[in-house]
């Protein structure tokens, strides 16, 4: 029920987003996901009571750190939607550029992570970090993908069942 509490928050963060919108309505928005993303995680990753404190240290000081990547992917995401009907090749590639190295920025961000609460916790907690983090991080990735303005050729949705 939470994750789809989540995605439909992801839906409505995404589709008011434009090129007007403030750095404060975006820092609010984040907060917003991430008090519903933190009790997602909640749910799924089960440190021992000796284990909580820094487990969630960690889920914090990781959120920071990704939100500093999202609030840059959101950037890059509304000049692809401002140029898209226009995109030259210099404005594709400068973006092409961009995304790849903030996947690869986000990539190390995780293994980062994912090896800290392993070494802090246990291999288990580290791997349902990971795999809650990977669930939500492909949801929000189909969630904004969505909101992109892509002709309505596209022929086939993934449903969740």
């Amino acid at each position: 029920m939470k994750i789809t509490c989540l995605l439909i928050l992801l839906s409505v963060i995404f589709s008011n987003l434009n090129a007007q919108s403030t750095q404060e309505e975006v820092d609010l928005l984040q907060s917003i996901y991430g008090m519903e993303k933190k009790a997602v995680v909640a749910e799924v990753v089960k440190p021992s009571a000796s284990q909580e404190g820094v487990f969630w240290k960690l889920y914090d000081d990781y959120e920071a750190a990704r939100k500093t990547l999202g609030k840059e992917r959101i950037e890059l995401l509304m000049q692809y939607s401002e140029n898209f009907d226009n995109l030259s090749n210099k404005v594709a590639d400068e973006l092409l550029k961009a995304s790849l190295a903030l996947s690869k920025k986000h990539d190390k961000l995780l293994v980062s992570y994912v090896r800290k609460i392993r070494k802090a916790t246990n291999p288990v907690v580290a791997m349902q970090f990971h795999q809650i983090e990977m669930y939500i991080l492909s949801q929000v990735r189909l969630a904004i993908t969505g909101e992109l303005p892509y002709p309505e050729i596209i022929p086939f949705s993934i449903q969740n069942d």
